[in-house]
């Protein structure tokens, strides 16, 4: 499938955002969709969310037989793409690539100018990735079970960055210590890359990163996995315990990959993208090069990803209590 990146001209053109056009072959179908969908994914072009988010929509167009626009719209930690969809006319044109932030931003900052569950339409989970806790290899610790014990032994002590503030490696941690009852420094960045090059560096002693981003320098061997925040181990490292294991049975950090509709979308377009979305996620190539970037497809129902978006809203309202975090 051909996919065709605008020139700087039409880039500046279209306000600084990056659209891309994922073009299928196929002949249009009768119905929806009879017109471009425009896919918004509010994060940064080459980030783990906007890789899947390309991939999958492209099998999407595919099997749609229609063309999808991919267009970037980061800022403010994900609230200008997703009040951008939220105020879209909702005809099934108009979409949102979204992540936690969806559940957290609203907790976060009350005024992020949508509700999740009352301005959106959830389509389908696509794809996830469990967080994994992350140290250098010179941290005064080498497994799960040592940081928990020198933790204790030195309250406030250790330091574990994140890409910013209620970013969702940030709010999965202090659930996670708020459960173990310990002490850790948050030091927040602007952005995954800086606060991973310091981790890497050991001028932090913890993260909550992803696979796909830490496994170059796992094989190399200048950070170590503690942990990983899914519910069973996963294959690629056999070796590496779930968080659950240590003590917190149920404990789960997932960086899920969903897409949601403006509400009011129309009931049958919304069945056709669930289908598609569903079908994508478990084609082959799909499947294998998603595989090989660390992300797990999944594909659900709508009503299956309203119940995750549900479940996660109190939750993630009750960190940002408990932890006092407030905006910077």
């Amino acid at each position: 499938m051909p996919i065709t990146t605008p020139t700087r001209r039409g880039l500046l053109a279209g306000g600084g955002a990056l659209a891309t056009t994922l073009a299928a072959p196929a002949v249009h179908a009768a119905g929806y969709p009879n017109q471009p969908i425009r896919l918004i994914v509010p994060f940064p072009p080459g980030g783990t969310v906007d890789v899947t988010a390309r991939l999958v929509m492209g099998k999407v167009a595919e099997l749609l037989g229609g063309n999808v626009i991919i267009d970037s719209a980061p800022g403010a930690g994900g609230n200008v793409g997703t009040q951008r969809v939220a105020r879209a006319t909702p005809d099934g044109y108009t979409l949102l690539f979204t992540a936690p932030n969806h559940t957290i931003n609203p907790s976060l900052t009350p005024n992020s100018g949508f509700d999740p569950e009352r301005d959106f339409i959830p389509v389908s989970l696509v794809a996830q990735i469990a967080e994994l806790l992350i140290a250098p290899r010179a941290a005064p610790f080498t497994t799960f079970a040592d940081f928990v014990t020198h933790a204790r032994a030195n309250p406030g002590k250790l330091t574990y960055s994140s890409a910013g503030i209620g970013s969702h490696p940030h709010v999965t941690m202090e659930l996670m210590l708020k459960r173990l009852g310990l002490e850790v420094l948050h030091v927040p960045y602007r952005g995954a890359a800086p606060a991973f090059t310091d981790l890497v560096a050991g001028r932090v002693q913890l993260k909550l990163d992803s696979l796909a981003t830490s496994a170059a320098s796992l094989a190399e061997g200048s950070i170590r996995a503690l942990a990983i925040a899914s519910k069973e181990r996963s294959p690629k490292l056999p070796d590496v315990p779930t968080i659950a294991e240590h003590g917190l049975p149920g404990f789960e950090g997932i960086l899920w990959m969903g897409v949601v509709a403006p509400a009011g979308t129309p009931a049958e377009a919304i069945a056709a993208l669930s289908r598609a979305l569903m079908a994508a996620a478990r084609d082959p190539e799909v499947m294998a090069r998603l595989d090989r970037s660390g992300v797990e497809p999944v594909g659900t129902t709508p009503e299956e990803f309203r119940a995750i978006i549900a479940r996660e809203i109190p939750l993630w309202r009750q960190v940002i209590r408990d932890a006092n975090i407030r905006p910077e």
